[in-house]
């Protein structure tokens, strides 16, 4: 009601209940409230309500109008208050003009649980490392961490303490609400008994092509090299998981498997991400199967089927395995394995000339993925530097193909992923920031041919990877949405995802969609939460990666690591070589240039905040 009722006030809208005016008496007894001449009621000036809200490295007061500018606020002016809390809060005199304020109570709060560790007798939280004006004593030991109710401070669990390097995947799971994933997954009983008439496609030599410790097989590929026809098969999990189901909704509330290194917290139980759904070697298995005719001379597609369908995959294959075939060795094989080889070989030189087909509206981004490798203390013990490879790029393209032809096939208003061109302002900093760097670039008649222009200048220079990095931050962020709004990173005028249901729920959407010809009343809402899901699991796996890199600096005091430099305001570096991938903070740092390659001591690393110091050595 208390919101409502500020929110009235401030809007001018005088129309009050006498509940409401009951509400009221005290604020106006307080002179929190003044009353005007004609009966109406305006907040003193001296005073402002309005919604709490938190950042990592920030908190502001939310006008609950929006007609007024956010108010920053300091962490130890909060007074207890927390996220999406309804405050009143004293406007502060300062000096330098800018408006500031201090909370006086908190109005209207609802529970929450609040993650927090103990240090010096003291207790923070533990996302925004905020102090808490605890008004109880807590039993816990230095370093302890706890899930708290920020309202009467009872504790709600003691996850540990933060010496235990096992602690750090519950730390990250309930810093961002995903812990149910801890949960006891449901049970399930799943069988292959369609009554429907599937495509029986068990005499084609399907094959799946992943990491070597892939254990969910999403899709399967096939090339009729005669024929020219491509065809990719991907798990048909809209059959297993109905619409509507408990299954469905978990999935739903998950959104995406959750990739962590050495584990995977799947978006669906191990019965089917494993192994009903998983395209897995000699056994038959339900697919929902694109048949792509090819027109391979002018790099185009003729003509598309979806169509469900029964396959056997025949081999399994790592990257690693097909990059020597690509490479033309062979290794020991069998009869029926060279004749897979000798067909994935014919498929890499047509998906090769896609490629640079595409990329003639696209861009090819030099990325690299660093995979964190686990001990049995589950604490870091190495880093696999992952790159795009000839295997790697042929089933990208494979997978492209069947996601364009995915799209081209769903309603007006259906789910597709989306990459809006990046805006002007973006795009000419981009430019000035490559000069700087002595680039010399210029813009362009347009986005596309900026991008490009910049990359060609940086093809020889020593920083082309760091260009690409730049290129990328000034791109606006991939998401799903109902329209059709084309993706511009890949110069696609339609695209969706189709081919990973086993770990995208978007996926599984369009599935159903293609099958049943109806697009879901709440679509709208589906490509929000999923789009919002998709970036906080990406940010939870970076908290979790960025607490194993700092045990590792913990461990290693006085060690000497190379970096470069990625921050030259605030003074940052990252790190290559020995523990590719780690930030550090520099404490000695004098104007180094942006992505120069430097030496560190690190001097001080906190596990719990997980930031790593060190110190330049000249």
């Amino acid at each position: 009601m208390l919101k409502k009722i500020f929110t009235k006030i401030e809007k001018g809208i005088n129309d009050f209940s006498n509940n409401e005016l009951e509400v009221l008496k005290p604020f106006i007894d307080e002179e929190v409230i003044i009353t005007k001449e004609n009966n109406t009621f305006e907040i003193n000036s001296k005073y402002k309500v309005a919604i709490v809200k938190i950042n990592k490295n920030t908190a502001t007061l939310k006008d609950l109008s929006n007609e007024y500018k956010d108010i920053r606020i300091d962490f130890e002016n909060l007074e207890g208050a927390y996220d999406n809390d309804l405050v009143l809060a004293k406007r502060v005199f300062n000096p330098r003009s800018k408006t500031k304020a201090k909370i006086i109570r908190v109005l209207q709060g609802t529970k929450k649980e609040v993650l927090v560790y103990k240090r010096d007798n003291k207790f923070y939280t533990l996302k925004e490392n905020i102090e808490l004006q605890v008004k109880k004593e807590l039993e816990a030991n230095e370093e302890d961490i706890l899930l708290i109710d920020d309202k009467n401070f009872e504790v709600i669990k003691k996850l540990g303490n933060i010496s235990d390097a096992k602690i750090d995947e519950q730390i990250s799971l309930y810093l961002y609400n995903e812990e149910f994933r801890l949960q006891k997954p449901l049970s399930v009983e799943a069988k292959m008994d369609d009554s429907n008439e599937r495509v029986d496609l068990t005499h084609l030599a399907f094959t799946t092509i992943d990491p070597a410790s892939a254990k969910d097989h999403d899709d399967a590929i096939y090339y009729d090299e005669e024929e020219k026809v491509l065809y990719v098969a991907i798990a048909d999990v809209s059959y297993f998981v109905k619409e509507g189901s408990e299954l469905d909704k978990l999935a739903f509330k998950k959104s995406t498997s959750a990739y962590l290194p050495g584990k995977v917290l799947p978006m669906l139980p191990n019965e089917l991400s494993e192994d009903m759904c998983s395209l897995k070697e000699g056994v038959e298995r339900y697919s929902y199967v694109f048949k792509i005719y090819l027109d391979i001379e002018n790099k185009a597609v003729l003509k598309s089927e979806v169509f469900e369908a029964i396959i056997k995959s025949r081999r399994k294959f790592s990257y690693g395995r097909i990059d020597r075939v690509l490479d033309g060795k062979f290794d020991t094989h069998t009869k029926e394995e060279k004749a897979i080889f000798d067909t994935l070989v014919s498929l890499y030189e047509v998906t090769k000339s896609y490629r640079q087909e595409r990329l003639k509206k696209g861009y090819d981004f030099r990325s690299v993925e660093y995979r964190l490798k686990l001990n049995r203390q589950y604490e870091l013990e190495g880093i696999d530097v992952e790159t795009s490879s000839p295997s790697h790029q042929l089933v990208e393209e494979c997978m492209l193909l069947a996601n364009i032809e995915a799209s081209k096939k769903v309603n007006t208003v259906g789910i597709f992923r989306i990459h809006e061109e990046p805006p002007f302002k973006a795009i000419s900093k981009l430019v000035d920031d490559v000069n700087a760097l002595g680039i010399n670039a210029k813009l362009q008649n347009d986005v596309h041919d900026t991008i490009t222009h910049i990359q060609k200048k940086a093809k020889h220079s020593v920083i082309k990877d760091e260009i690409d990095e730049l290129i990328i931050h000034a791109q606006t962020q991939a998401k799903y949405s109902s329209k059709n709004l084309g993706h511009f990173g890949l110069g696609f005028s339609s695209y969706s995802h189709f081919t990973s249901p086993i770990r995208r729920y978007s996926d599984l959407v369009l599935h159903r969609m293609l099958k049943s010809k109806k697009t879901p009343k709440n679509i709208d809402e589906i490509c929000e939460h999923i789009s919002i899901q998709e970036r906080k699991i990406d940010q939870m796996v970076w908290d979790f990666e960025d607490r194993k890199y700092a045990r590792w600096a913990a461990k290693n005091l006085g060690a000497e690591v190379k970096v470069k430099i990625t921050d030259n305001e605030k003074g940052t570096c990252v790190a290559y070589g020995l523990v590719p991938g780690m930030k550090i903070h520099l404490d000695n740092y004098k104007g180094q240039v942006l992505f120069s390659k430097q030496k560190v001591v690190i001097k001080s690393s906190d596990i719990i905040t997980k930031k790593v110091f060190g110190s330049l050595k000249y």
